[in-house]
């Protein structure tokens, strides 16, 4: 099948939507991919073809710099709360529109939207082609954390497009067994399919450490992700610990790092062989919001691909699959003091942990949720087989 994917993100570094489409050519099908600000010359493997709508709205013109990552004086952090809505709706409306126009007049047989951002314009391409809806939802969208002042009437409207739209998909794809629960719940959709943020299974690892030598944790160096209470837990244990990952650079101003070595972000291969030799991954995020309590975050599938147990939040989802599959210990979200202590708990328990992630590995792997996908995909196949005159 020739498959039209969109999606609001760079592409380039957005594992999901190029695992998922490598896995689809792999199969062989044809995959095309409408990002959004892709950067110039990203290219990828054979059967991919990737094109690009650009990132603006009525406050910032494409390539003008943002704000984020500037320290700003209160009443400019004030009128970017204010106003940051207005740009976020107006930014992704023009990514969308400019997205459908790009794809109208493609040849394609399925319609894969990424995340809510995606919806409308796909939900549009495919009632036009007369072609089957994907909806891929990365996360619980009306869960989402808001960085900026309530918007209740903006909510209310999303939730009853996402409800109205969604439901006309032929499949529902997301992240965990959470979000599939949650989709249920609020619109009742019984189609939906979970295909897991995991990681290929490398062909082979390095003997594991006999203990850890640090932690590490990879990630988005920004609020709401834990990192207070690692800084502070950083001043009572011995073992280092590093954050690597693209920053706010705004928030990480007023950060106290504590004993933490803060460092930009790596390739994913740099920030695995970090990983690997120290031997514990911090696999965080608050329980502030309804969507990390349903989240799955891709640092825990990291962790496990490369053998190295986690200590982790002990919160929804996350904890539930920690303890399914004894991959590592977990503290109380905040607790600063229930940190060093499943640190403490991980490092006497390490050979153990280490054995119990090497037993989840196959399950939690890309290669199982691969096949998931291509089930999708097969069934939607079938489908289209049986209405054909």
């Amino acid at each position: 099948m020739r498959i039209l994917m969109l999606v609001a993100t760079t592409v380039a570094t957005d594992t999901r939507v190029l695992r998922e489409a490598r896995t689809l050519v792999g199969a062989g099908h044809s995959v095309h991919i409408v990002g959004r600000s892709v950067p110039e010359g990203f290219q990828d493997v054979d059967g991919i073809t990737v094109s690009t709508v650009g990132t603006s709205s009525v406050f910032r013109a494409e390539g003008q710099p943002s704000l984020k990552g500037r320290t700003l004086s209160a009443p400019m952090r004030l009128a970017r709360w204010t106003l940051l809505p207005q740009h976020r709706r107006s930014s992704f409306g023009r990514w969308a529109e400019g997205a459908y126009l790009d794809a109208k007049d493609r040849d394609f047989d399925v319609v894969h939207a990424h995340d809510f951002t995606a919806l409308a314009a796909g939900a549009r391409l495919a009632r036009e082609h007369g072609a089957p809806l994907v909806y891929d939802s990365h996360e619980l969208w009306t869960g989402l954390p808001r960085e900026y002042r309530p918007t209740p009437l903006a909510d209310r409207r999303e939730r009853r497009l996402e409800a109205e739209l969604g439901g006309q998909a032929a499949a529902v794809i997301t992240v965990g067994d959470g979000v599939a629960a949650a989709l249920g719940r609020q619109y009742g959709w019984d189609n939906v399919s979970v295909v897991h943020n995991t990681f290929p299974l490398l062909p082979e690892l390095p003997a594991p450490l006999p203990a850890p030598a640090g932690l590490v944790y990879a990630g988005r160096v920004a609020a709401f992700r834990e990192l207070e209470t690692i800084s502070a837990a950083s001043r009572q244990v011995e073992l280092p610990i590093t954050v690597v990952g693209p920053s706010d650079d705004t928030w990480l101003t007023s950060f106290d790092r504590g004993r933490l070595d803060v460092r930009p972000a790596l390739p994913l291969d740099g920030a695995s062989d970090l990983i690997q030799a120290a031997g514990l991954s911090l696999v965080t995020h608050s329980d502030k919001w309804e969507n990390h309590r349903l989240a799955m975050p891709n640092k825990l599938f990291h962790a496990v691909s490369l053998g190295v147990p986690v200590v982790a939040t002990e919160v929804g989802e996350l904890a539930r699959m920690v303890r399914t599959h004894d991959l590592g210990t977990l503290y109380k979200p905040g607790d600063a003091q229930s940190l060093v202590a499943a640190i403490r708990d991980a490092v006497e328990q390490y050979p153990t942990l280490v054995s119990n992630v090497g037993r989840a590995r196959p399950e939690l792997s890309w290669e199982t949720d691969a096949d998931r996908l291509l089930a999708i995909y097969t069934q939607l196949g079938e489908k289209e087989q049986k209405e054909l005159p």
